[in-house]
């Protein structure tokens, strides 16, 4: 059996460029080329856990355009299960304008679209989608109101439930009190909890204030640097896994589809995370959100050449 994920996220379009560096205020900077590369964070880690062996449903929105009819294409061609995909008339399918630097580093503005429009109707809809899955995944590139009712509806369910809580925002502690995995950066950990995370020792005590607020787990990724994985009377640094650079874009949400998929295959927190690291590294090898998501052939080789 497959594990079953169900996502509640945005899909995206984004137009990527590469820059030699990012330009000054008012400055026309000549790129190196363009591509359109379909995005967002929920198609993202929709994306990742379907391509590590999951059955995903997915529930979002896009716009009656171009984008949209592209979007749905490349989401279906991985398999992910689109029922609950809804199209919204008369509104722009989200962009993501993304630069990235020959570093490998990025910069990326969002244009919410019909990402704006998914309600809690829409999960009322799609409940025994929720409610019939090992594991609800959520970011915050969706209303507020509707990923706290998707969570709520799981929770409610027994299901346990992975947030992302990027872009970084306030959340209350009630809403916090239901997810049992919180996968976030430092920027988002510093927001939520209030502590500067700088190394391991702040990252750590982020994590403990996170786990004090009522989260079940905390796994903090730090880039380049590794993950600190916490949870109630235990906390690990996890090193990341060294690869040459090529983009960054979508490495986070390969993390957490990956990891999605570990722990509903039965893995503990570090085996699941621990996988997660090493599927993110292949996606920062190559360029663009979707189309550097490896698939889990891809990992399994990757991961026997490391240990060997």
């Amino acid at each position: 059996m497959k594990p079953q994920i169900c996502v509640v996220g945005s899909v995206n379009m984004d137009l990527v460029f590469r820059t030699p560096r990012m330009p000054a205020v008012g400055e026309t900077l000549h790129g190196h080329e363009f591509r359109q590369i379909p995005g967002g964070k929920g198609a993202n880690q929709a994306v990742a856990a379907a391509r590590q062996g999951a059955d995903v449903r997915f529930i979002g929105a896009v716009g009656d355009d171009g984008f949209g009819d592209f979007s749905q294409q490349s989401l279906s061609s991985d398999g992910i299960t689109l029922t609950h995909l809804s199209r919204i008339p008369g509104v722009a399918t989200g962009v993501a304008g993304i630069l990235v630097e020959d570093n490998g580093s990025n910069s990326i503005v969002l244009a919410a679209g019909a990402n704006a429009s998914l309600t809690p109707a829409h999960i009322d809809a799609a409940a025994s989608d929720i409610r019939n899955a090992q594991i609800l995944l959520c970011q915050l590139e969706t209303p507020l109101d509707t990923v706290t009712h998707a969570i709520a509806t799981a929770h409610a369910a027994g299901v346990k439930v992975i947030l992302n809580p990027a872009p970084a925002q306030d959340l209350s502690p009630a809403l916090l009190a239901q997810v049992d995995y919180l996968i976030l950066n430092e920027t988002e950990a510093a927001q939520l909890s209030g502590v500067l995370v700088t190394d391991t020792v702040s990252a750590q005590a982020a994590s403990e204030k996170l786990l004090a607020m009522g989260v079940g787990q905390v796994l903090l990724t730090m880039g380049g640097h590794g993950a600190q994985i916490t949870q109630a009377g235990q906390s690990q640094f996890i090193p990341a896994i060294r690869v040459d650079v090529v983009d960054t874009t979508a490495a986070g949400d390969t993390f957490v589809g990956a990891f999605a998929v570990g722990i509903a295959n039965g893995l503990s927190l570090l085996e699941a995370s621990q996988e997660a690291q090493y599927t993110a590294a292949l996606t920062v090898t190559k360029l663009g959100a979707q189309t550097s998501i490896p698939k889990r052939a891809e990992v399994v080789a990757f991961m026997a050449a490391r240990t060997a």
